[in-house]
């Protein structure tokens, strides 16, 4: 169906999420009648974020507001659903958009294997009505389905629209683009210069798939890298992790400002235990670009800033290949826990591929490369 028809069926003035390649049409639909626009269109941090934004939207107006999403940001929403949402407490309506990535039967990576068996039993254990859209869905049915969800978000009930790969369609086009000059693979590249033969803790999405291909690239092993290929905002708490418990190695973690604004607080722990051993970088191309180019707010806030503020002892921000290796070399000598923010440019390769190993090979060869290198 089209996403005009689903939004004319649904009937709401205000949608808040988390941007998912399975709902590129919704978003580029949102994108292209508000932009951002407080009053109707907020992308925000992480899901549990936009479950509470619309909360106060619904408290403020009466008004019933949507919340769209990937099924991998269920997590974050089950706190607010079951403590602030559900009838039992403040009996908050609202309607979730979800995509469902790794639905059975349906190819799909690794990460999202799982989530796709459990996405709709989570929605159910938190009391969520859903009714399931693919490409056969006729608007007849999303019709039905959208009447009969009215008398339960009247009653202070949560209802659901998980949506299969396909079944939205929308004509129009975006650009997302920014003035940065710098590419991510390019970046990513002048970082595995100065890593060596130190462990790397890599985000979710397109920053990993290149990493793996660099190395691929350089006919070097996979074995330093940790692949952060699903649980995005939670590399820099991988890496500290590793970083508190093997003082004797460097390392790096490279994230992606989506990622970064997604779980803050880890920033604020990362500061607080300030390991001299602990490089983080956020290349920061203040957009949601694995999931379609979306933006993220990184572009109009001060990572920098907000680093040295959780404690971080070295904060810098460069946009140049020159000022970029300048810092990357200083930082692999430097005894203090270095942040390093990167302004990027949007765009990735149209043949960029997907790693050839398994999350448990990538475990694997991971942490025994970490055992043959104790002293």
């Amino acid at each position: 169906m089209t996403v005009e028809k689903l939004v004319e069926i649904i009937d709401s003035d205000f949608y808040t999420g988390v941007p998912d390649s399975q709902l590129k049409a919704l978003c580029n639909y949102l994108m292209n009648v508000y932009g951002i626009d407080p009053l109707h269109h907020v992308i925000a941090a992480n899901e549990g974020n936009c479950a509470a934004l619309a909360a106060g939207y619904h408290l403020a107006t009466g008004k019933i507001p949507v919340v769209y999403m990937q099924n991998s940001g269920e997590g974050n929403i089950i706190n607010p659903l079951a403590s602030l949402l559900n009838k039992e407490v403040y009996a908050i309506p609202m309607i979730f958009i979800v995509g469902w990535r790794g639905e059975p039967g349906a190819h799909d990576e690794p990460q999202h294997i799982y989530q796709g068996k459990v996405t709709l039993k989570l929605l159910e254990d938190m009391d969520v009505e859903a009714f399931v859209i693919d490409k056969e869905t006729t608007n007849e049915q999303v019709e039905k389905a959208m009447k009969e969800f009215r008398p339960l978000l009247k009653e202070g009930k949560d209802v659901a629209f998980v949506i299969k790969k396909g079944a939205l369609s929308y004509d129009e086009k975006v650009e997302y683009k920014n003035d940065n000059k710098l590419n991510r693979e390019e970046i990513i590249r002048h970082i595995v210069k100065y890593t060596g033969k130190d462990p790397v803790i890599s985000t979710t999405g397109k920053a990993s798939r290149e990493l793996f291909e660099i190395r691929e690239d350089g006919g070097q092993g996979h074995e330093y890298d940790f692949l952060t290929v699903g649980s995005m905002g939670h590399a820099s708490s991988i890496a500290l992790g590793v970083a508190l418990n093997r003082p004797d190695k460097k390392v790096w973690c490279i994230d992606g400002d989506g990622a970064a604004l997604m779980h803050m607080g880890a920033m604020a722990l990362v500061g607080a235990n300030s390991p001299e051993n602990m490089v983080h970088i956020v290349i920061n191309n203040s957009a949601h670009e694995t999931v379609g180019g979306m933006p993220t707010v990184a572009g109009r806030i001060e990572l920098t800033g907000i680093a040295v503020a959780c404690g971080y002892p070295y904060a810098v921000c460069v946009d140049s290949y020159d000022m970029l290796d300048k810092e990357l070399e200083a930082a692999a000598e430097r005894k203090t826990l270095s942040f390093i923010e990167v302004k990027c440019g949007i765009g990735a390769r149209d043949d960029l591929g997907r790693p050839t190993t398994t999350p448990i090979e990538n475990k694997d060869n991971f942490m025994k490369l970490l055992k043959d290198q104790i002293i």
